[in-house]
């Protein structure tokens, strides 16, 4: 009996010990976690308790932890939790147990250390989305063990060790989005079991061992984005449970494996971006389980007639920017579910087949850039979801289809640079969700449909240049009041610029030169800025141009006045006859019917103010957006602020809007209210790509509620906390979308009159469209600066974003949006709200903060900028903490943000390196 006891005593001993050995362990890198990292960890903690047995040391219950059966660690999980600190303080040699460590997407810097090596039982090493860096310690060749290696997204630079080659058990080995180099180890052909591959996104050189062609069991293989080179060994086809094969991006040449697909299993497959040469691998005209082809952008030579068979499956083909010859194929009609096809800039000839047509789920069709002849088939009119047709420089004739306008999805169509000849169909104006419309270097006749007006969407372009055009401009092209750029240059339109054109306050370039034109130009600025370049070879057009003569007050030239005053006379003279016979008829009809009217306002004066909504299509009805959302269901809320939720709705039409319904019981938000109306009535004013486009509102008794665009992503704040859409917010796009943004807010601070401040800029308030174009939303706090009014007003704005003065001052200025925009912009650049980072570099007790690199705060989970990103970068964070100035006064105008961020200069890259914050703060560069 007492040894039995012994046993026990022994037994709990040994497993307390490792208990305090495990707590201790992770107590002690708890302490050496940065800033407010250890609060993040609340249930690590030893509850205090007086006896001995009942003494809690264990961790097994702390969060993200599991034990086995005899309360040894085994599993610890921390990820996505925000931790900020290094390794070089967690003692892996605590937990001989452990088989599972996964501590992705914190902010964990530092290198990885040697003693990793003690983890001897571990199979799964997750380490992704942190900011480690260093090497690779070649130790982790020691944890043979492991089944999944996942280092991916960190800052990891020189080679990949050859002790990987000792991980025989490993199936998932993901080092992606570092900064690896070297040549991919031959050892890598010793891993039998590998069924994933990750290297894409680093620096690795050299040519792909032939040994990868062993991996029998590899389904996925990902090497774009590197600096490989060389040839594809020919072993790659003996890898027949391959699925996806991504080699885009690199410099390789050669040709291409003629035996791809040799299983039958190649779903995905991309080599585009590289140079390589010779014919497309008849290993994939077979391959009926292909689903996306990338071959772009090489140096490809076939004869696409015979290049490629029917694929039931194919969703995505590029075949862009090669020498392809030969006709297209009718087959192509019979791959039902492909959505893009792009074969854009090729030698491929003959006629467009029509049985494209039957590829009824085309998104997007590109057949620019060859030498296509014949007329545009009208059965690829019934492509319904079409949303970017592409013909241009080819050498089709005929006309235009009239069946255009059933492709109401499109966004962009451009048939520029060919032969169409005959009227513009006014059909196309039912293309209303056009963004580009390209119909330039035709032989297009007839006039400008005045239906071009309906395109209420069309913001890129409008280019009607180089055709035959003849009549006047219709003053409908005046309702497209986002259109950016507008060519109708080299026409042969006559009389005047139509006065509405002044209402195009979004207009950037605009070119009407070589017509027959006259009168005076619109006085709006985007014509006022404009050089003698783009009215020159009219007929008699005058204004305040250079070049241009100047008009009289009449607003035509002086040499054509006296004829215009004599048109005048002969015109007005019957005008006002006609007008004295409609006001005296009117008098009486209003007489007559007086008291039919005050009935009839009697009877509805119960319906009176039940709800105004606009007319957008002929469709959007309160009923409609009641049914849509079957009466706001939660299950189609997408989002909830201050003033209201917004829903997701899909009207009758097919059409998808956001609708904000406002809280109802909210003393800003009731129907009627200045928040409700505050809103309309800045929405309804602006004018510009990045702000969020209002279609109607509703105030009635029951609900209130605004209807605006939808955009597909969200809002920024949901992208860059989701770590797979933040990856994909690269700095381009991120740059771009701060530029879109400082545009918008200069249009509403200097453009519009009077002033408007938004209030409430935030990274929720960002709306972005699948393109990643940032929009302007949520208006409910915006105030119109009225230059007689002191502009005071209650506090407003989302916590971390308000300026430090509404403190104690309502006051409300352009300042305040400036410290918002900075705050936003340092949100960009290191992907979370920089609350933290803004009071540490302004506390006096900090001051070795500012010592921080302005490198080492961007966002970690992408690749080091280009020298070109890194201007950008240190601009916008240069301008970002001139916004957070404490003293209003000194921060910088949005007018002077907008340009200064336009502006291209060279930076010396070590100057970028080297950079401080505190050098950033004071304004020191």
């Amino acid at each position: 009996m007492f040894s039995y006891l012994l046993v026990i005593v022994l037994a709990l001993n040994t497993s307390q010990n490792f208990g305090n050995m495990e707590t201790e362990a992770l107590l002690k890198w708890k302490a050496s976690l940065l800033n407010n990292s250890p609060s993040l960890l609340p249930t690590w903690t030893i509850s205090n308790s007086s006896s001995y047995f009942n003494k809690t040391t264990s961790p097994c219950t702390w969060s993200g932890i599991s034990c086995n059966n005899a309360g040894n660690v085994v599993k610890l999980n921390v990820s996505t939790l925000g931790l900020q600190g290094t390794l070089l303080n967690f003692n892996f040699s605590s937990f001989p147990n452990l088989t599972s460590l996964d501590l992705s997407s914190n902010a964990l810097f530092g290198t990885i250390p040697t003693h990793i090596a003690n983890l001897s039982q571990i199979t799964s090493l997750r380490f992704s989305n942190n900011t480690l860096s260093g090497e690779i310690p070649r130790e982790i060749g020691l944890l043979t063990n492991l089944v999944s290696l996942v280092i991916s997204q960190n800052r990891l630079y020189g080679p990949i060790p050859l002790t990987v080659g000792n991980l025989t058990k490993l199936q998932d080995l993901g080092l992606w989005d570092n900064q690896l180099n070297g040549s991919i180890p031959q050892e890598i052909g010793n891993l039998k079991s590998l069924s994933a591959l990750s290297l894409w996104r680093n620096n690795l050189s050299g040519t792909i061992p032939a040994s990868l062609g062993c991996l029998s069991d590899l389904t996925t293989l990902y090497l774009f984005e590197n600096q490989l080179s060389g040839s594809i060994p020919p072993h790659i086809g003996n890898l027949t449970n391959l699925k996806v094969l991504h080699l885009f991006n690199n410099t390789f040449s050669g040709n291409l494996p003629q035996n791809l697909c040799r299983g039958g299993s190649l779903e995905q497959f991309s080599a585009a971006f590289n140079n390589f040469i010779g014919p497309i691998p008849k290993g994939l005209k077979n391959c009926s389980s292909l689903v996306r082809v990338r071959l772009e952008r090489n140096q490809l030579v076939d004869n696409i007639s015979e290049a490629f068979g029917v694929y039931p499956k194919l969703k995505y083909m590029d075949l862009s920017q090669n020498n392809l010859y030969g006709e297209l194929s009718r087959t192509w009609g019979e791959c039902h579910n492909l959505t893009y096809l792009s074969l854009s800039s090729n030698k491929i000839s003959g006629s467009i087949p029509p049985e494209l047509g039957e590829s009824t789920q085309l998104r997007k069709l590109d057949l620019s850039d060859n030498h296509l002849v014949g007329e545009i088939p009208k059965e690829l009119m019934k492509l319904n979801f079409l949303i970017y047709l592409n013909l241009s420089h080819n050498e089709l004739s005929g006309k235009l289809p009239r069946e255009i306008g059933s492709l109401s999805e499109l966004d962009r169509l451009d048939i520029s640079s060919n032969n169409i000849s005959g009227p513009i169909p006014g059909e196309v104006g039912k293309c209303s969700k056009l963004l580009y419309l390209g119909l330039s270097c035709n032989i297009i006749n007839g006039s400008i449909p005045s239906q071009i007006g309906g395109l209420i969407s069309l913001s890129i372009l409008l280019d009607l240049s180089h055709n035959e055009l003849k009549g006047g401009i219709p003053s409908e092209i005046g309702s497209l009041q986002n259109l950016q750029n507008l060519d109708i240059s080299h026409n042969m339109l006559s009389g005047l610029i139509p006065s509405s054109f002044e209402r195009m306050t979004s207009l950037l370039s605009i070119n009407v030169s070589y017509n027959q034109l006259e009168g005076r130009i619109p006085t709006n600025k985007a014509f006022q800025n404009l050089s003698f370049d783009a009215f020159k070879n009219n007929k008699d057009l005058c204004g305040n141009v250079s070049g241009l003569q100047p008009c009289d007050s009449s607003g035509t030239s002086k040499s054509n006045a006296m004829d215009k005053h004599k048109i005048v006379i002969i015109i007005i003279l019957p005008l006002l006859g006609v007008l004295f016979l409609i006001l005296a008829s009117a008098g009486v009809f209003f007489i007559f019917y007086r008291k039919k009217i005050d009935v009839k306002e009697d009877q509805e004066e119960v319906q009176k103010d039940l709800f105004s909504v606009w007319n957008y299509d002929g469709n959007i009805v309160y009923e409609d957006i009641i049914e849509a959302t079957e009466n706001f269901s939660p299950r189609h809320c997408i989002g909830t602020g201050g003033y209201g939720s917004v829903y997701k709705a899909e009207l009758s039409t097919g059409q998808v809007v956001a609708v904000k319904k406002l809280h109802p019981l909210e003393d800003g938000a009731r129907p009627g209210s200045k928040a409700f109306l505050d809103e309309i009535s800045a929405l309804s004013e602006v004018r510009h790509r990045n702000i969020v486009r209002l279609y109607g509102f509703c105030s009635h008794a029951r609900h209130s509620f605004i209807i605006s665009e939808y955009l597909e992503r969200g809002n920024l704040s949901k992208v860059l906390s989701n770590s797979e859409e933040a990856v994909k917010l690269d700095w381009v796009r991120r740059v771009n979308i701060i530029k879109g943004l400082a545009n918008a807010f200069s249009y509403l601070h200097h453009d519009c009159s009077p002033a408007i401040v938004h209030r409430d800029i935030s990274s929720s308030n960002i709306l972005l469209d699948l393109e990643y174009e940032a929009r302007i939303s949520d208006f409910g706090t915006a105030r119109l600066l009225k230059p007689d009014s002191s502009n005071w007003t209650e506090l407003a704005g989302t916590c971390g974003y308000v300026a430090p003065e509404l403190a104690y001052t309502m006051r409300v200025t352009e300042k305040c949006d400036m410290y918002s925009f900075g705050v936003l912009m340092l949100e960009v650049l290191i992907g979370i709200h920089p609350g933290e980072l803004i009071s540490s570099l302004t506390s006096s007790s900090l001051p070795t903060s500012q010592n921080v690199l302005l490198k080492d705060i961007l966002d970690g989970c992408l690749s080091p900028p280009t020298l070109h990103a890194s201007h950008e970068l240190f601009i916008i964070a240069k301008l970002a903490f001139s916004c957070l100035d404490a003293n209003p006064e000194s921060r910088p105008t949005m007018k002077h943000v907008s340009q200064e961020l336009s502006k291209a200069k060279a930076l010396d890259l070590e100057l970028f390196h080297t950079m401080t914050l505190g050098q950033l703060m004071h304004r020191e560069i």
